[in-house]
């Protein structure tokens, strides 16, 4: 493991955004609507429903240098220091049987975790259902909303926030890490989420495949992927009381099975590995 040095005047780590790179960079892709590459906002996931909801098309992605009150799970909220991870939405208004839509925040965590991987990490894995992780430390985050526009399909908003050169004191946990910390290879910002929207494009296809056996191949991949299984958990639900148990496996609608019960949303803890 190693730990990153304070960013020097050409670390690529920690170069900006510019969003016309972006659109030259990703024509080869789904993501060709609006896009756009703030110095700063708030929340990218905020901005790009906002924008969805006012017509922008499938396709279109907010990325920022900075963000202050990211959206996550159960109301909770982030902040990424100026530079030091990738803070970014994409747009997808997807044609697809209602029945898949249980599987998309499981498909935005391979993306993710293929990237990880790629960048030489090991250790990694999915904390059902979309949390990557690597040795029991978050590596990113991600959170998915849905959003209606009259005239227009229903639409998905899908937020990642990913640390790449984040030291220490800028990480908001002791359990989080970053790819630097995890000694990762090739990590200048802009290309690193370039290959991230093309995995999330790869992933979507693949969850877009009308076959019958389409979403049966995600599955699997998705089990030997996720960390969470064999796991002694707690789920944690708003307005209900925690569920203990073993986490025993991913159903066919994406589910996390714990002791027989399956549970379609919910905060889940790692207890211990199960004996």
């Amino acid at each position: 493991m190693t730990f990153s040095p304070p960013p020097g005047p050409c670390d690529l780590s920690r170069s900006p955004l510019a969003a016309d790179e972006l659109r030259a960079r990703l024509t080869h892709t789904r993501w060709r609507g609006d896009i756009v590459a703030p110095e700063r906002t708030s929340s990218t996931n905020t901005d790009l429903a906002s924008m969805a909801r006012d017509g922008a098309p499938t396709g279109s992605v907010v990325a920022a240098d900075r963000q202050d009150a990211g959206k996550g799970r159960l109301g909770r909220s982030f902040a990424l220091p100026g530079r030091s991870g990738i803070a970014v939405s994409a747009l997808i208004r997807p044609v697809v049987p209602i029945s898949r839509w249980s599987w998309l925040p499981l498909v935005a965590g391979l993306a993710v975790d293929d990237l990880v991987r790629a960048r030489g990490v090991r250790g990694g894995g999915i904390k059902w259902p979309n949390d990557v992780l690597v040795d029991g430390r978050k590596i990113c985050g991600i959170l998915l909303e849905r959003v209606e526009t009259p005239g227009l399909a229903a639409g998905a908003v899908i937020g990642i926030g990913l640390n790449i050169a984040a030291r220490r004191d800028e990480l908001p946990t002791t359990t989080a890490t970053s790819l630097a910390l995890e000694g990762a290879r090739d990590l200048d910002r802009r290309a690193v989420l370039v290959e991230l929207l093309e995995g999330l494009d790869h992933w979507l296809t693949r969850w877009e495949d009308p076959r019958p056996d389409a979403i049966e191949a995600i599955r699997e991949t998705f089990l030997e992927r996720c960390v969470t299984l064999g796991q002694h958990v707690r789920i944690e639900r708003p307005g209900g009381d925690p569920f203990v148990g073993t986490a025993e496996t991913v159903d066919g609608d994406g589910r996390l099975i714990v002791d027989g019960t399956p549970f379609s949303s919910g905060d889940v803890v790692h207890v211990r590995p199960a004996r």
